[in-house]
């Protein structure tokens, strides 16, 4: 395990024919990098270190790609902590989708987790009012026997949001259809590294886990969703691949073009 390589916010960018580009998490922003400490709060800043380098920010890899930025219509957010919230001003006229638990945590005042929640959604990015929008979940929707999956509105294109709870209070991966046929799951911050995954029994990475425990709102309910992606990657690993929004090496996988397997 190499531990000198740095952590990722790992996003994903979906080209389609209906609903224009479809973004996956925003990790950081532009605007966070003039001000970081204001933007994201001195504390994280401190303790999470950020490559604070605005051409690996969504919008700059966008625009590399040759699209603008209001090409980008639909954003899914799997969570909203500000890793994964960043880019929202980035992109101000999209539509952002996430799970209806997630929603309701940081917009219902009656909610367990509303304080909790909102305290992560750090003002910084939601200043500019994004267009909030909570998934659809529809009566017996499965997927690979997860219930309570949600579908975006007004998407025509195959995504769901899947609970992966625990990390946050409707904390959710994103399932896509990809080019083969199979479905990749976008799996959040639900694990960290993919020992967890992999690994019998799991492992986790000394940097990463006191993260993980520092953010999550239920250690059991999250390592339920971890017992339950380490069945669906071991049950259905012919359908489905599932990466981290934060391992630097499945991201290096996937750069290499190397779908399934590999440990470090």
């Amino acid at each position: 395990m190499h531990h000198e390589r740095a952590v990722v916010c790992h996003c994903l960018l979906i080209e389609t024919d209906a609903d224009g580009l479809v973004l996956v998490d925003t990790g950081l922003g532009t605007a966070d990098l003039p001000h970081p400490d204001r933007s994201l709060g001195a504390d994280w800043v401190a303790y999470a270190q950020p490559e604070l380098n605005p051409e690996e920010s969504a919008l700059r890899q966008v625009v590399r790609l040759g699209y603008a930025p209001r090409d980008v219509r639909h954003i899914l957010l799997t969570h909203l902590h500000r890793d994964h919230t960043g880019g929202l001003p980035d992109f101000p006229r999209a539509r952002v989708h996430v799970h209806p638990e997630e929603y309701r945590a940081v917009t219902d005042p009656t909610a367990a987790h509303h304080q909790h929640s909102l305290d992560r959604f750090v003002p910084a990015h939601r200043a500019h009012q994004p267009l909030l929008t909570p998934a659809s979940v529809a009566d017996r929707t499965e997927w690979f026997g997860f219930s309570g999956v949600a579908r975006p509105q007004g998407l025509a294109c195959e995504l769901l949001l899947v609970p992966l709870p625990g990390h946050s209070a409707g904390h959710a991966g994103v399932a896509v259809r990809d080019g083969d046929g199979g479905w990749l799951l976008h799996a959040g911050d639900a694990y960290l590294h993919h020992g967890e995954l992999e690994h019998t029994p799991p492992r986790s990475h000394p940097v990463l886990e006191p993260v993980q425990e520092g953010a999550q709102t239920d250690a059991a309910v999250r390592l339920a969703t971890r017992d339950r992606l380490r069945s669906l990657r071991r049950d259905h690993a012919g359908e489905v691949t599932v990466f981290s929004a934060h391992d630097p090496w499945e991201l290096a996988r996937f750069r290499h073009g190397q779908r399934t397997g590999g440990t470090t």
